[in-house]
This record gives structure tokens, C-alpha cells and sequence, in this order.
């Protein structure tokens, strides 16, 4: 991933990290980051270092001083705190910790056989596969590489297929969240530029905070490393990944075929239905009487080609957020009525409830050009790299399955914590103990969640997800001052090493099941509409999803003083997720 150890001493059985800032005579935060965030990259993503004890020191060779102490943290991984060193005190320091560890530990012999399969998140997955690097190399997890590697490779087959007989392709790939749908459209969309498919292959998404973060992210990175201005590398960039809309406002206004022959569509699902397509064109491009749906339209964009293309659609189930998103049924639909020639390639996990219904797999049925392929489907979670069923834990936990729920939580729970607690502060904390190094955490809550505002969080209050998701520990805009919350807009396709989940009332339990609310005027109302009950489901399911270590849910305790935040819309809830076997804060 572009790090590099300055020195690993392994002696005794023992794996030392040490980083040396020659000339140095202080120790700056980041540098004590720096040789944290090496030790956990052994200890997490190097299967010769998974067992061992490993002790990060920082050489400032100058200093005055040193700091001679340290302790394996409370994580349970064998991992030192850092110990600060000056060029004199080393002998000491490595001297400490072998009187730390117990006596006649295993040797490392092969230490150098080891493999490094990282899991990192999508932002730097995005900055790996810009600098022509492939999926494989940055997939850590030995079922999900494979599963990546596989509909990878299966993709781009049927782009080359495509290209070579001059077909129009649309593919849907499928996924649990957090199993790398994103990633692979990332390294289609740049595999695709380097073999030459196309002029050029885009990467499009709705999702404006990932595609603001994704494109600042490459950015900075290209910047850096190729000593150009960030406005011209972020020019480069923005041509590789663009805002859905854009891309459509684009075709809109010229009749020619797009330059690009491929287009991976992150987040399908999201597309907007021919009602809200038609509002937005009618009040916002001054188009009356628009008649297709987002799905059909920016299939006829590439359709203008006369030889061939190929789209991509990432499609997530039950990730539907937003009033208006027509889910995969649009895009079948749109097939249906107006290109029948198009060939489709899905995954048979399509018939899943969370992707189709009945209804879309009677017309897939009568379709012609159909094509089923299980490698279309990813069935591994690979963000949380410390337990892969986190995903099933949350779909359980919110279909009310509590004894399913308990069974998953009980084979993950030593390896994924997560606690409850009534109090934020407690939360906060937790937090902050559990990072290590640059580890990203933060606070997350509904877009719903009108009444945590006694709890300092308010969900209508503004805040920059670039500077929330990219920035450092010592911006006040950052996640780590846990000072703004991310809404399921701002986070979903995004993630958190560590997160504090908000719970406010708007998704409440009750003994007939959950109740769904929003907050109107300045009390609770009860939502009616079968599609907004998903949508907020579908939140709360975005949320409990983001973290890849571990998680904290809060849930206010509740006034009984406050009508709008009776103790009775929390406590059910609360009594809920610790029957599942979440740990008390």
C-alpha cells in the first residue's frame, strides 16, 4: 500500500517496528501515528505476524529525552503501545520489552514467507488501483479475493466479448454490504483505461459526498506524489470519476454518444424512478413532459453507440435511502420497454427478495438475452476484516430474527465488539480508547434523528463529509472530534475503522414490531407509506454497517419531562440489542 518500514527486528519472538526520524529532536504526533499505524498493518495483514508480539519504536536520534514505557494494549492482539526512543536508549527500549513477554516464546523463522493481503478502505483502495495497481493486490481475506478476483475477471470478459462482437451489454453486479461492489467498479473502470476497452471507461455515482471525497482523495495523492498543482490533478481525476447527474445533464444537452464506451454505475439502486426524473427535469431544466425514468435514460445515452458498450450497475440490497430511488426493477423494466437487443448478465442471487420482486423476475423470465452467472454475485463482507458476518448480524438484527442474531453476534463477538450504552460521553470515550495510530472513527446518525438535539447532534446542521472523511486528528472538521454527525447520505459506500451509532426514536420497537416516525412540527408522526418504512430500515441499515473494528450504539435515555422523547421510545430498543448480546458501556 505504499508504506514503508524504515527497519523490522524480529529476535526472541518478537517483531519490532522501528521508525527513525533522523535529526529529529522532538516527537511530533504524527510520527508516533506513523509507527503505530505499521504495527497494526503487520499484526492485521500479515499472516506471519497475526500471533506474535509486536512492539512499535519511534527514534527521534536527537532528542533530549525518551519515554522508556509502555504496555500491551487492552485490544488482545499482542500489541505494544509505542515506546519513544532517542539514538542512546534503544538497547533499553527493545531490553523492556523482552522483559514483558514471557520467556521461550516460538521463533520466527519464516517471517519473510509471510504474505500481506491488506483490507483497506474504499478511499484507499481508490488511491492504490489510480496508480495502476489490481484488486487482488489489496484484498486481504482468502474467500473475498477470490470472489473479487472472480467477477473482476468475469466483467471484463463480457466487455471484451462485447467490444469484439459488437454487443451492448449491461451487467448487474450484486453484493452484501461492504463485500467491495465499489472496488470493483474502481478497478474495472481502470483496468479498462489501461487495456485499452475504450477511450476512456467512467466511473459514475449519485452518491455526491463519495464521489467529492473519492475525487479530493485521488487528488491530494496524484498531487503529492507527481509534485503537480491539486487543481490539476484533481482536473485528471474528475474526468475518471463523475457525478451521475452531471454525466446525464451532459447528455442531455448534446445527442452524441458519450466518449465512453464503458460506464460502471455505482450504487444502481439509486436511480431515480420516471416520476422524480420527470419532477426534476420539469422544475431544474425547464423539460416538461420528460417520460423515462433515470435508468432508461442513461441507457439511451450509451445506446447512441453504433458498435458497442458496455454498463456496469453496483447494486446493493436493501441500500435504498431516498424517496424517489427506483431500486433494480427501473433498470429491468427499462430493458424491457425500450432495448430489447441489450444482452444482460446477473447473478441468480438476483431473485433475492432484498434485490427483486416477483413481478421484476416474471419479466426477467420473459426477456430474451438473459444470462446468469454466480461469479456476478460478491457473498463476502470485506470491510470489517476482523469478522465477515457483520452484515448477516445487522439484516437479522433489524428483521427482528433476535435468536439468529444472538447465534451470529455469540461466533463474531470475540473478534468484533460492540456495546450499547445510554450515555454519549461513554460512548465518545470508547471510541477514542479503542483507535489506535490514524484509525478513523466517528458519530453517525439517521437523517431522522430530529430528537438528539439535547445530546448536542443535530442531523440538519451542515458539515463538509470531504473534510469529516479526509481530514486529520487535529482538525476541528475531521470525524475524530466527534463534533458533527454523518448521515446514512454521507457515509453510505464509506466507512469507519470504529464507530458511535446514534438511535434515536424515529425507528422505535414495539410489540408489534418496529415503528416507523418522522419528526413533523414539533412532534412525532407515524410514517404510513410502505416505501419510506424501507427507506428508514434501510438507514439504519446503512449505519450499523460502516465500522470496520467495532461499534457503539447509543440510545438516549429518554425525559419523561419531554413528550417528544418519552423513555418509552428508547427503552424497548435498548433491551432489545442487549438481549442480542451487545456488552453494556
Amino acid at each position: 500500500m505504499g508504506r514503508r518500514i524504515d527497519t523490522v527486528l524480529i529476535s526472541n519472538g518478537v517483531i519490532f517496528v522501528l521508525e527513525f526520524k533522523v535529526g529529529a529532536q522532538e516527537f511530533r504526533s504524527y510520527d508516533v501515528d506513523q509507527v503505530v499505524d505499521y504495527a497494526l498493518d503487520l499484526k492485521n495483514f500479515h499472516e506471519k505476524s497475526h500471533s506474535h508480539y509486536i512492539a512499535p519504536i519511534l527514534i527521534a536520534t536527537e532528542s533530549r529525552r525518551s519515554h522508556l514505557e509502555t504496555t500491551i494494549t487492552h485490544h488482545g492482539d499482542r500489541v505494544f503501545t509505542p515506546i519513544l526512543s532517542n539514538a542512546e536508549n534503544i538497547e533499553s527500549a527493545i531490553s523492556l520489552v523482552f522483559s514483558m513477554v514471557p520467556v521461550g516464546l516460538d521463533q520466527i523463522d519464516d517471517w519473510q514467507t509471510g504474505r500481506y493481503r491488506p483490507t483497506p478502505t474504499i478511499i484507499e483502495a481508490a488511491r492504490y488501483l489510480y496508480q495502476n495497481h489490481n484488486v487482488e493486490e489489496i484484498s486481504r481475506n482468502e474467500a473475498g479475493t477470490a470472489n473479487l478476483a472472480s467477477t473482476t475477471s468475469t466483467i471484463e470478459q463480457i466487455i471484451r466479448q462485447s467490444r469484439d462482437e459488437s454487443w451492448k451489454s449491461i451487467v448487474f453486479v450484486t453484493g452484501v454490504p461492504g463485500a467491495g461492489k465499489t472496488l470493483v467498479g474502481l478497478n474495472v473502470s481502470t483496468t479498462s483505461q489501461r487495456h485499452g476497452y475504450s477511450s476512456e471507461a467512467v466511473f459514475l455515482s449519485g452518491n455526491g459526498p463519495l464521489v467529492n471525497i473519492l475525487r479530493e482523495a485521488l487528488a491530494r495523492e496524484d498531487a503529492r506524489s507527481r509534485g503537480i498543482t491539486k487543481s490539476e490533478a484533481l482536473r485528471k481525476v474528475k474526468a475518471f470519476i463523475q457525478n451521475v447527474h452531471h454525466f446525464r445533464d451532459d447528455c442531455l444537452n448534446d445527442d452524441d454518444p458519450p466518449v465512453e464506451h464503458v460506464a460502471v454505475f455505482d450504487e444502481a439502486q439509486r436511480a431515480w424512478d420516471q416520476k422524480t426524473t420527470a419532477n426534476f427535469m420539469k422544475r431544474r431544466k425547464a423539460r416538461s413532459g420528460f417520460n423515462q425514468s433515470e435508468p432508461e435514460f442513461l441507457i439511451s445515452c450509451l445506446d447512441r453507440h453504433n458498435d458497442w458498450a458496455a454498463i456496469i450497475c453496483l447494486v446493493g440490497g436493501g441500500q435504498e435511502i431516498n424517496t424517489g430511488e427506483a431500486g433494480i426493477s427501473e433498470w429491468i423494466l427499462a430493458i424491457q420497454r425500450s432495448f430489447p437487443k441489450w444482452k444482460m448478465f446477473l447473478s441468480p442471487r438476483i431473485s433475492d427478495s432484498e434485490y427483486c420482486t416477483e413481478d421484476d423476475l416474471k419479466t426477467l423470465n420473459s426477456l430474451e438475452g438473459v444470462h446468469y452467472q454466480e461469479q456476478l454475485h460478491l457473498s463476502v463482507s470485506m470491510r470489517s476484516f476482523r469478522a465477515e458476518n457483520v452484515s448477516l448480524l445487522i439484516k437479522q438484527l433489524l428483521d427482528l430474527e433476535g435468536e439468529k442474531a444472538r447465534e451470529t453476534f455469540g461466533s463474531l463477538s470475540n473478534k468484533y465488539p460492540v456495546r450499547v450504552t445510554r450515555d454519549l460521553s461513554a460512548a465518545k470515550e470508547w471510541l477514542r480508547t479503542m483507535a489506535r495510530g490514524t484509525e478513523r472513527f466517528g458519530v453517525v446518525a439517521s437523517s431522522q434523528a430530529e430528537r438528539l438535539r439535547p445530546h448536542a447532534i443535530n442531523v440538519r446542521s451542515p458539515m463538509d463529509p470531504v473534510s469529516w472523511f479526509l481530514n486529520d486528528k487535529h482538525d476541528v472538521r475531521s470525524s475524530y472530534y466527534l463534533e458533527e454527525v454523518a448521515t446514512e447520505f454521507h457515509i453510505q459506500g464509506l466507512e469507519l475503522d470504529w464507530a458511535c451509532v446514534t438511535w434515536d426514536a424515529d425507528l422505535r420497537l414495539t410489540p408489534d414490531g418496529w415503528n416507523h416516525c418522522s419528526f413533523v412540527g414539533s412532534k412525532w408522526q407515524r410514517i404510513q407509506k410502505h416505501e419510506r418504512k424501507v427507506y428508514l430500515k434501510n438507514a439504519y441499515r446503512v449505519l450499523l454497517t460502516r465500522a470496520r473494528q467495532g461499534m457503539v450504539i447509543f440510545v438516549p435515555p429518554g425525559d419523561a419531562r419531554d413528550p417528544t422523547r418519552n423513555p418509552e421510545y428508547y427503552d424497548p430498543t435498548f433491551h432489545y440489542l442487549r438481549s442480542i448480546g451487545f456488552e453494556l458501556l
